[in-house]
């Protein structure tokens, strides 16, 4: 298969299938448009306990297959907010630990499922759930950015202190911590609320600059109410 990024503000990755039975999976809901050619299968991707376990990790629990009938056929998978569509090799980067809501789309070769903070604390104040989302195997895997991307490689030992909502992504190598806003001033006035997230080098560390969730909040403190 071949893919090409199209868009600016909301974008979408455009696949275009070379053969027939070229695959590609979504959420339910995450195709945008399609050529002839192109059949549909909605299914619970890997049984009933991992689907609810993606369900718990923010994803849907029917997963859409999408496989090509005939050469040249092809289907878009757009992003629900304005942002980036990062593409991902899978199997060069060694698998990739993710937040939850940012898969996308991946070939039919590539594992999703979800897995578990190392420490209980992480997920229960992280802020994005004890669950996160675990991408393995082999092939091309498509995740949403909010905002704009920024990737960082962390070197050994080397400590990257993040508001929780602006994590995307990290290597397995990456270890995943929740630490308190140390000061009571801190945490009452300083505006970026009790706990942050800690990531611990090596590895790389994928981030993006909208908090979305944040940013639904104002926008929710700014409608009327009754």
């Amino acid at each position: 298969m071949k893919y090409a990024i199209i868009g600016n503000t909301m974008p979408a990755v455009e696949i275009l299938f070379d053969a027939p039975g070229e695959t590609m999976y979504t959420q339910s809901g995450g195709m945008a448009w399609m050529s002839d050619g192109v059949a549909m299968d909605s299914n619970m991707r890997g049984g009933l306990g991992k689907s609810i376990g993606r369900m718990f990790g923010g994803e849907s629990l029917f997963m859409a297959t999408y496989r090509a009938q005939r050469p040249g056929a092809m289907i878009a998978f757009a992003s629900t907010v304005a942002g980036e569509v990062m593409p991902v090799d899978v199997g060069a980067c060694g698998g990739l630990i993710c937040q939850k809501g940012a898969f996308l789309c991946a070939q039919d070769s590539v594992n999703l499922s979800v897995t578990f903070t190392k420490r209980f604390s992480a997920g229960l104040f992280g802020g994005e759930g004890f669950i996160l989302q675990d991408l393995s195997g082999t092939g091309m895997a498509f995740l949403e950015i909010d905002g704009d991307k920024i990737v960082k490689e962390l070197q050994p030992g080397e400590v990257l202190k993040v508001d929780t909502g602006n994590v995307v992504a990290f290597e397995r190598t990456v270890s995943y911590e929740i630490e308190t806003v140390k000061g009571l001033k801190n945490i009452f006035f300083g505006g970026e609320g009790l706990f942050l997230t800690r990531l611990v080098g090596p590895g790389k560390v994928i981030l993006q600059t909208q908090n979305f969730h944040e940013f639904a909040g104002r926008i929710i403190g700014l409608m009327p109410s009754k």
